[in-house]
């Protein structure tokens, strides 16, 4: 297993040693690839499987890239990758609600609050108050929210999206939120999406209230890349040793942060955008994100 005591993740692709031969029961794994990107389906197949890997029952799928801050112009064809794989888990594309969890004035944390202000939101232009060529594309209901966090609003995150749910009532649920990873190889390259909900701050040691359609009653597809990594991960990554009990730990990022942040965001929400659209061709999305 790969996520001992001094290794924290949010991705199931690192919950167990991809070289083996063998996979934990009640766990299968598909593989495919495109032109830019590598991807991998995982299922976790009955709840007791989930509990060996710490994940919840669904399908977790793994779309690896190169560094999205040295590649933009692979955006393109990333993107539609991201899409189809969004097409696979979303179940109603009717009402869309999309959620940007994190704090949008710590750069790492930024990821869902910057990616949900590119998502195209379509719910208020809906029926009488869509112009002519609006009315004639059939946009599926989007909605979106940036609940903020707990330290900023007293309020949970999933408090504030259980209310919104309960108020206009979505078919569907994109969370999107940073990530944390081990290998530091897939900061800012890896990009998860799961049908199985999502636990804020899970991969930092703070975890919130789930988010999921158990707790919202709706479905709910998680979407987040790894913009952190645990210290005494980077330490054992480089020794192959366990870091010393007496080490101080801390959350790490690339220097390049801000940049990676940025076009993770622009790569996430024109994903989003594709998948609940389809009707809108890349220049239609790209002049309204």
């Amino acid at each position: 297993m790969s996520n001992s005591d001094y290794c924290r993740t949010d991705l199931a692709v690192e919950m167990f040693d991809p070289d083996s031969g063998k996979l934990p029961k009640g766990i299968t794994r598909k593989l495919r690839k495109s032109s830019v990107c590598e991807i991998t389906e995982i299922s976790v197949n009955d709840e007791l499987a989930g509990i060996r890997i710490g994940k919840n029952k669904g399908k977790y799928i793994t779309v690896e890239t190169d560094r999205l801050s040295a590649h933009p112009e692979d955006i393109t064809e990333q993107s539609s990758n991201i899409a189809d794989e969004l097409d696979r888990l979303i179940e109603d594309k009717r009402h869309i609600l999309v959620i940007g969890l994190g704090n949008d004035d710590i750069t790492p944390d930024a990821l869902g609050p910057k990616t949900a202000k590119r998502v195209i939101a379509t719910r208020h232009i809906a029926g009488e108050n869509a112009g002519a060529e609006l009315s004639q594309l059939e946009l599926n209901t989007v909605s979106v929210l940036v609940p903020g966090v707990t330290g900023q609003t007293g309020i949970e995150a999933s408090e504030l999206v259980r209310s919104v749910c309960d108020s206009i009532k979505p078919t569907c649920v994109i969370v999107i939120d940073a990530l944390a990873c081990n290998d530091i190889s897939r900061l800012g390259t890896t990009i998860q999406l799961s049908d199985s909900g999502i636990s804020p701050g899970s991969g930092v040691q703070n975890r919130r209230k789930e988010l999921s359609r158990e707790t919202l009653g709706v479905p709910v597809v998680a979407i987040g890349i790894p913009m952190v990594v645990d210290m005494h991960s980077i330490v054992h990554s480089i020794t192959g040793m366990p870091p010393d009990k007496h080490l101080p730990n801390m959350m790490v990022t690339p220097r390049d942060i801000d940049k990676m942040t940025d076009r993770s965001a622009h790569l996430l929400a024109l994903s989003i955008n594709k998948s609940v659209q389809p009707q809108l061709s890349d220049n239609d999305i790209l002049s309204m994100m």
